[in-house]
């Protein structure tokens, strides 16, 4: 497989006939002139570089930060926020790493200022190596108890390797992180992101994966917990006949701002991608954010993709936020499309199954639990699927909502 993400990216700037790097170190990735675009809009012209100083400060107008409140992100997002420790790391052996190790930013370059931050300033990461087929999942529990830290995991999965992976967030703290996965040529991962934070936490992710060749990725993601979670799952191929699949589950209760930003880019041939996130929302102040990019460049041939966003809203001082957006420069793809709802309760569900004795607080539980059944049944981890019902299943307890 390619060496890093940059290399990709390069590539393809060359096959259009562009410039390299910029004088500093940034990657400027840009469209065929002929190709007029919208700089605030097209992610084929976003800036990555591993210098924060590469972007500009945050205001909240940008496009890919209007709907996430900052002023809730205590610092992470300018630099301000003043580093006092790291998590608690317990679970599967790991190496411990700076940001100066080898495999830091080969699949993960930043793509804003936070991300860069964390990436330059991480005082302890983790380097989890998959070679060979695993049966049994690989898991890092990751425990908050107040602090403000940065962290960074790198996942190399060596080629015709196969695991399932989970990282496990809960606790408290104002944290934010980098996780990169390397799969390898003809391997087969699955990476689980579990955020159960207590209410009082704030956790900014970038998260990229880089497929190789006939190699296929799926990642799910499940968001309970905290005040303020933003993440940024992201995928790019190394080489052809990669497939990557993201499924994702989040419930958020009064107050809570949850957000997940996903982009795939397609920069070579024949390469699949399926995105499925669903979200329930209850309680005032509840907030859910689903943005999913699907970039498809002028040397993907062959592509076939396709996102599917469905929201479920609780009760009537709740909201949910959904942006779908396919960007295309070669006619010859296989498939891609979008589809998007935000809806209330099914009225006629919830009379049927009260119609037959089942209590108005029970239906309410079979409808969302089968409202999130399809992503729970496919993490893979029968124990992790079963916790995770009875956690939402707290979500649904009476008297949550506020």
């Amino acid at each position: 497989m390619a060496s890093s993400i940059a290399d990709v990216i390069a590539s393809e700037r060359e096959a259009l006939g562009q410039q390299g790097h910029t004088s500093d170190g940034s990657i400027a990735v840009g469209v065929k002139p002929s190709t007029p675009k919208n700089p605030a809009d097209a992610r084929v012209s976003r800036t990555l570089s591993r210098d924060p100083e590469a972007f500009p400060a945050l205001t909240g107008r940008e496009e890919d930060w209007r709907f996430t409140p900052l002023a809730r992100l205590r610092g992470l997002h300018d630099g301000t926020a003043t580093v006092d420790g790291v998590l608690e790391v317990t679970g599967a052996a790991y190496e411990t790493i700076g940001p100066d190790h080898p495999l830091v930013g080969t699949a993960l370059v930043p793509a804003d200022r936070p991300a860069a931050l964390a990436m330059r300033d991480f005082k302890e990461g983790q380097l989890v190596t998959v070679d060979g087929e695993l049966t049994e999942p690989v898991v890092l529990s990751f425990r908050g108890s107040g602090q403000v830290a940065h962290g960074h995991v790198v996942i190399d999965v060596k080629p015709f390797s196969k695991a399932v992976v989970v990282l496990e967030h809960t606790g408290t703290a104002t944290y934010s992180g980098g996780v990169e996965v390397r799969v390898g040529d003809g391997a087969d991962v699955t990476l689980v992101s579990l955020q159960e934070w207590d209410d009082s936490a704030v956790h900014l992710s970038a998260q990229a994966a880089l497929v190789g060749r006939d190699a296929r990725f799926k990642s799910v993601v499940v968001t309970l917990g905290g005040d303020l979670v933003r993440l940024n799952p992201t995928v790019a191929y190394a080489s052809t006949g990669g497939s990557a699949e993201f499924l994702g589950l989040a419930f958020a209760d009064a107050g809570q701002h949850l957000e997940h930003r996903l982009f795939v880019d397609h920069a070579v041939p024949r390469c699949t991608s399926r995105v499925t996130y669903k979200t329930a929302v209850q309680g005032a102040g509840a907030h859910t954010v689903w943005i999913g990019d699907v970039l498809i460049r002028a040397a993907a041939e062959g592509t076939d993709t396709y996102e599917l966003n469905r929201n479920l809203l609780l009760t009537p001082d709740a909201r949910a936020d959904s942006v779908p957006n396919l960007e295309i420069e070669t006619g010859e793809i296989a498939g891609a499309g979008h589809a998007s709802a935000t809806g209330r309760f099914d009225d006629e569900q919830l009379f049927y199954l009260q119609s037959r004795g089942i209590s108005p607080d029970e239906a309410r539980r079979i409808v969302v639990l089968g409202f999130f059944t399809e992503i729970l049944q496919q993490i893979g981890v029968p124990s992790l699927e079963e916790r995770l019902v009875q956690a939402i299943e707290k979500e649904l307890a009476p008297g949550r909502v506020t």
